[in-house]
Formats: structure tokens, C-alpha cells, sequence
């Protein structure tokens, strides 16, 4: 049964399951290494619990109550509990390591879950002990109001670490579908042409980001590409499509975009820098 969650990483998406956790009443361990990500993630999950009163039904004490769940901590000897979500880095030898080194204190049961949304789940468990604790748990952002979870099988996930983490998936209130281990899982591999289509078309056709994003909207889609990866993070956005081309064999139809490149050299990585394909203001 699991009580206590580790999450690993104190950016936007690990604040965000950090925060489900403590709304459904887990115990829960924030760690990263940055004292000052720590920080700011308080304040952040904080916030949004205070945003979600109304539909999690917590009032000021129980908001406070959620909050003397959550301990944060830079110390790794800290990051010990039932299962464990990491959200750092989307790089493979930095997933690697931590697994590794959480590998080593904690019980051989203890479920070890990777929020990536592109790399090989499979690959990410290879050398580590008891590779069938290892699954995908991949959550949207922003993780508190996006309900779709990947639980994503490798071929070495045992049963009942599946059966677990989409168990916990539904406690947390999140819609779970189980997928086998591939490149891109369903959504990012579904989704890829929508952004890199657009994309194109911006490239091409000289076509203006918000005029793409307005016929696509009034077409029905919730949200247009170009504010859709402003919102996820160009960085992000465009690891997820370099991961793909690169596993898939380099299609011509994957290939990242060079528009999209220039953004994330130039730091221009959405909302969460003020700047993307849109500018925003701080209260964004």
C-alpha cells in the first residue's frame, strides 16, 4: 500500500504531482538540490492548493494540514518512501544516476517511476537492481488540472508494480492508460505532427504563429500549437521531438524544427521564461 511518495525535482512538474499528492492526502517528500527550487516549489504548491479549495474541498486547515505533509529536503538520504516519481532533467545519464543512487536506499520494493515523456523506460531501468519495480508514470502539465496519466510497462515491469502505479494514478484523481514502453508512449507520439506541422507551416509559408494558433482553435482543438508548447516549455517540446526522430531513425516527417531550435537558443522557452513564441507578462 502506498503512503509516502517521493518526488524528484522541484520545477513545474514536480511541484505539480507534489501538490496532487497533498491533496489526496499522502505524505509527501519534495527533494531536489537546489535549496532555492525547494523554496519556491512551497510557495508554488501552496498557492495551488489554495487555487484547488473549491474543488478539493480543502478549507484553511486542511490546507495547512497538507502542508505539514510535505517535507522538502536536499538531502538524498531523505528520499526514501513507496514510490518514487522523478521530474528531473530529461536526460537519460541524469535519470540514470538518481535511480541509482535511490536504488541503493531504499527497500527493494519501493516503486521506481520516471515522468519522462520521450525516453526509454526500458533503458532507464537496464543496470539498476530489481528492474521490474522500474515503470512510467507520466504526467501533463500543468499536472494538478490535467487528468491523463501514462503508466508505461517495459518489458521487465512486473505486474503488480503496474497494477500499483495505475492504482495511485486514480487515488490522485488522474485518468491512467497503460501503454507498452515505445518511442514517444501515445500522446507525444499522436501529438508530434500537430507541433512540428504548425511548425512547418511557420517556416514555409511565413504563416504568423497566433493566426495558426486561432484557426486551429476555432476548429475545436482547446488550444493552438504555439501557445500549447509555450505552455509545456519549448526546451521541453523539443526534447520530446529530438528523442522521437532519433528513436524512430530519423524521418524526414520527425525532424525537429529549426524555428523551434532558435527559440531555445535564445532562451525564449515560453511562459516560464516570459517569452516564446508569445511574450507574457509576469502575471501570466
Amino acid at each position: 500500500m502506498i503512503q509516502t511518495i517521493v518526488v524528484c525535482g522541484a520545477g513545474t512538474m514536480g511541484s505539480g504531482i507534489a501538490q496532487l499528492a497533498l491533496q489526496h492526502g499522502f505524505h509527501t517528500v519534495l527533494f531536489d538540490r537546489e535549496a532555492g527550487l525547494l523554496d519556491k516549489a512551497r510557495t508554488r504548491i501552496e498557492a495551488g492548493l489554495t487555487r484547488a479549495s473549491a474543488r478539493s474541498g480543502l478549507d484553511t486547515a486542511g490546507i495547512r494540514r497538507a502542508m505539514d505533509g510535505l517535507l522538502t529536503t536536499t538531502d538524498i538520504h531523505y528520499a526514501i518512501g513507496d514510490i518514487i516519481i522523478e521530474a528531473v532533467t530529461e536526460r537519460m545519464d541524469v535519470k540514470k544516476a538518481l535511480f541509482g543512487q535511490l536504488a541503493e536506499i531504499n527497500h527493494s520494493d519501493t516503486i521506481l517511476a520516471t515522468n519522462t515523456s520521450s525516453l526509454s523506460v526500458t533503458t532507464l531501468s537496464e543496470g539498476l537492481p530489481h528492474p521490474g519495480r522500474v515503470c512510467g508514470m507520466h504526467f501533463f502539465n500543468p499536472a494538478p488540472v490535467m487528468r491523463l496519466v501514462e503508466v508505461v510497462r517495459t518489458p521487465h515491469t512486473r505486474d503488480e508494480v503496474a497494477e500499483a502505479a495505475t492504482s495511485l494514478a486514480r487515488a490522485l484523481g488522474r485518468e491512467p492508460v497503460t501503454c507498452i514502453d515505445s518511442p514517444g508512449f501515445i500522446v507525444n507520439r499522436v501529438a508530434r505532427p500537430y507541433y512540428l506541422g504548425a511548425l512547418r507551416l511557420a517556416e514555409e509559408a511565413s504563416m504568423d504563429p497566433s493566426t495558426i494558433d486561432d484557426l486551429m482553435e476555432s476548429f475545436g482543438f482547446r488550444m493552438g500549437p504555439f501557445r500549447l508548447m509555450d505552455l509545456i516549455g519549448n526546451d521541453v517540446n523539443l526534447a520530446v521531438s529530438r528523442s522521437l526522430w532519433e528513436a524512430c531513425g530519423r524521418p524526414e516527417r520527425l525532424k525537429p524544427s529549426a524555428l523551434q531550435e532558435a527559440r531555445v537558443s535564445e532562451g525564449d522557452l515560453g511562459r516560464k521564461t516570459g517569452k516564446g513564441f508569445y511574450t507574457y507578462s509576469q502575471e501570466t
